[in-house]
């Protein structure tokens, strides 16, 4: 991680070195926060936020479905990230805001305890690395279940599910792989540890409907885009058989952006290498983020100058 000067922390601009906390605040402890993934990118018009209202809205609805009262307007977080992007020189960069519970008493009772919000910036380039975006990556089915809708609500983006997550990383690297696919508790291919998941079977494009996972941004950009290019999109329920024979298949995810899968568990998908679709859907993913595609600007929002 590349720290930067400074964060934001429940309303002030801190150094980045002093945004910490008590080693009891009840989030550590319990893990019910929320918290978002957002990117801004670098245009010929200046620093660009990729569907910054869409991510601010979604942290507001995570904060509802926990029952946790956000003690700031969305305006103010979105104002805070323009701040935190300009006093640290930033062109593009990562942007995290979250929630959390802060210190007051332990035990598992949520209510009444302060909720804390910080928002942080730092550059960070691709997730699953440039060889990644160009190449496709290498991955594995995992033994970790996507979490049951009536389990876990995973509608929200809530710090505590991610444990599952991060086990499902750990296992996938630590037998060589780059991500790991998650099975939804019905043995679907649900998504990634951090990503939501596309493939190409016959020339349409089909990912798993919102039944079990997060309802991903980028997933839905990547959906619009298409149709976009009349390409026939299917939200339906596939199994880890039908992903082996995909034509083509690719991660989704603002950390991720499109990322081509060339492998899914020794078996190679496709030719090895990223297909016609994949790489036409990141390359017009690329150009609006870039600011290059006037038809969806509307998903950019330009920093403004102080």
């Amino acid at each position: 991680m590349q720290p930067v000067e400074k964060i934001w922390l429940d309303g002030e601009l801190v150094a980045w070195e002093a945004a910490t906390t008590h080693i009891l605040t009840h989030t550590l402890h319990y893990g019910l926060g929320i918290f978002e993934g957002i990117r801004c990118y670098k245009t010929d018009r200046g620093p660009a936020i990729f569907r910054l209202q869409e991510h601010i809205d979604r942290l507001y609805q995570s904060a509802k479905i926990t029952r946790m009262t956000i003690p700031y307007r969305p305006e103010e977080l979105i104002e805070a990230t323009f701040d935190l992007i300009r006093v640290n020189g930033l062109d593009e960069c990562y942007i995290r805001p979250i929630a959390f519970l802060g210190y007051g008493r332990m035990g598992l009772n949520p209510i009444g305890l302060p909720v804390s919000v910080a928002v942080a910036v730092w550059p960070w380039g691709a997730y699953l690395g440039e060889e990644g975006l160009t190449k496709g990556i290498r991955a594995k089915i995992s033994s970790f279940t996507r979490h049951h809708t009536n389990v876990t609500m995973t509608k929200a983006k809530v710090c505590g599910n991610y444990a599952n997550s991060q086990l499902a990383k750990a296992e996938a690297i630590e037998h060589g792989y780059d991500e790991a696919i998650m099975l939804d508790p019905w043995g679907n291919v649900a998504e990634g540890s951090g990503e939501n998941i596309f493939i190409v079977r016959h020339g349409e494009l089909k990912t798993p409907p919102l039944m079990a996972i997060l309802e991903g941004i980028t997933r839905d950009s990547v959906i619009e885009l298409a149709r976009s290019m009349d390409i026939s999109v299917r939200e339906e329920n596939f199994s880890r058989d039908e992903l082996y024979v995909a034509e083509e298949a690719f991660f989704t995810g603002t950390a991720a952006e499109v990322t081509p899968i060339r492998e899914v568990d020794g078996r190679t998908i496709g030719p090895g290498k990223p297909g016609h679709m994949t790489t036409k859907l990141q390359q017009l993913f690329f150009d609006v983020v870039a600011g290059r595609d006037p038809a969806h600007e509307h998903w950019l929002t330009y920093v403004p100058p102080a």
